[in-house]
């Protein structure tokens, strides 16, 4: 088992992932205000299920390549620090989109639609299959036991904190997105304080010696 300390950094990393604005936050939120809370949560429920698509095949593809090519280590570890950082400047450069600046134009969907789309939406999205690969590697060890079992317990924390704030966001979309739009400062201050965390993290998976 992976130590909690460990463990806990991972959630952090992930807690930065899924705030970060990127295809699943702007489709659930911009559905969750289009066509309702109800909307919004069967679009979560595919969005989960492509989490699920994601670790399985992760999980398994790092049980083999991590055994059979120890240089993979190295090079996962700096398209980790490479993604890390060009999150960072996504954040804060000129014209970025925040957390709640999503699309309002998104005609009705039936319910087998929605989820559907979620699903592929994060199926699709190379965002998490980047992180999955790159991060995945600098928190597994071969002295913590299982490869496969580590991975697995890495993916099933992402996914259930990308689950606890997506679900908290589609309940309050409407809400929380109007109150951003009436106080543009704190949607800089977020964009630089997610811009802070990432590139941290990047800083950390650098220097870090490896297993």
């Amino acid at each position: 088992m992976i130590p909690f300390h460990d463990l806990m950094l991972f959630a952090l990393a992930a807690l930065v992932l899924v705030i970060s604005p990127g295809p699943n936050m702007i489709y659930l939120i911009s559905r969750s205000i289009t066509q309702g809370r109800k909307a919004g949560l069967i679009s979560l429920a595919g969005v989960v299920c492509g989490f699920l698509f994601h670790i399985i095949l992760v999980s398994f593809g790092l049980t083999a390549i991590l055994f059979a090519i120890p240089f993979a280590y190295t090079v996962l570890k700096t398209m980790g620090v490479v993604y890390l950082l060009y999150l960072a400047w996504q954040a804060v450069k000129p014209g970025s989109k925040g957390l709640f600046e999503m699309r309002q134009d998104l005609p009705p969907d039936q319910p087998a639609k929605l989820f559907r789309m979620g699903f592929l939406t994060n199926v699709l999205n190379p965002k998490v299959a980047v992180f999955y690969l790159s991060f995945f590697p600098q928190f597994i060890k071969p002295a913590y036991g299982s490869v496969l079992t580590q991975s697995l317990q890495l993916g099933v924390t992402q996914m259930l904190i990308s689950f606890t704030v997506n679900f908290v966001i589609v309940l309050s979309a409407a809400r929380v997105a109007v109150w951003f739009g009436r106080k543009p400062h704190w949607v800089r201050m977020q964009k630089w304080f997610m811009a802070s965390v990432l590139t941290a993290l990047a800083a950390k998976m650098a220097l870090d010696k490896g297993k």
